[in-house]
């Protein structure tokens, strides 16, 4: 099996390097990542400049090409350009931080997974619930073992894995669960600079979530989280309205 392996945290961020240590027992593992951070980066991609490209060694860990661009710029570059041959998966992460919620709207990781869906290429995107000291190595064991379970389902578009926070002991399990689109308390803190000029931080808290199931509850009740995401964004409900009215 050929194997894409990109992030939005960077190609120096230790959980691309965590994903590489399991998913090279799976396949053939080409690396493309940005070189820079990119988190919350989304769907962008760069149209007005060159991107710059180079192969570099990580540590001893893994080589790897480093793009001076966003996650998507990288799949569509890799695709295009960087593969061997084109790959069977695209595996984007694992991500420092989850990505359920509204989060999946502004994530790099899931953005260069839906990248490769694009191109009808099966994707999956991994993140892990932010804590102050992340075991990627840990994190990534249980990402495989999801990815061994889905195995060969003929699966389409995005599958987005999530890994609750492991200081507090081992996944409850495994749900499948749809994205909450209730959003977070957000609000931002106010403060100036030494000109005078105001600045605002995002800030956030919890989600407003209702009792339903959903990504952003189960996994902060400790569960592993597996969503299936689609790119086609059309609203077919009022699809059927618009086709009521007389134009």
């Amino acid at each position: 099996m050929n194997i894409l392996l990109t992030n939005d945290d960077g190609i120096q961020a230790p959980g691309i390097a965590a994903a590489y240590k399991e998913l090279i027992k799976l396949g053939n593992v080409t690396v493309v990542a940005p070189s820079d951070r990119m988190s919350g980066a989304g769907h962008s991609i760069t149209v007005f400049e060159p991107l710059a490209c180079e192969k570099v060694e990580i540590e001893n860990q893994f080589s790897g090409y480093s793009v001076s661009g966003s996650p998507a710029d990288c799949v569509k570059l890799a695709i295009m350009e960087l593969c061997p041959q084109k790959p069977d998966i695209v595996v984007s992460g694992i991500n420092n931080g989850a990505n359920v919620g509204i989060n999946v709207y502004y994530s790099g990781t899931v953005a260069a997974a839906m990248e490769a869906a694009f191109y009808r290429i099966p994707a999956i995107a991994l993140s892990c619930a932010h804590e102050e000291e992340m075991d990627f190595n840990i994190a990534a064991k249980y990402c495989v073992e999801v990815i061994n379970k889905i195995g060969m389902h003929s699966l389409s578009g995005v599958i987005n894995i999530n890994i609750p926070r492991l200081s507090v002991g081992k996944p409850k399990g495994i749900k499948v669960v749809p994205q909450s689109t209730m959003g977070f308390e957000e609000y931002f803190v106010k403060n100036k600079n030494d000109t005078g000029q105001m600045l605002y931080q995002l800030a956030g808290g919890d989600h407003r979530d209702t009792n339903i199931p959903s990504d952003t509850l189960v996994l902060a009740d400790g569960f592993i989280t597996v969503t299936a995401l689609g790119f086609d964004m059309t609203d077919y409900k009022n699809m059927e309205k618009l086709h009521q009215i007389k134009w």
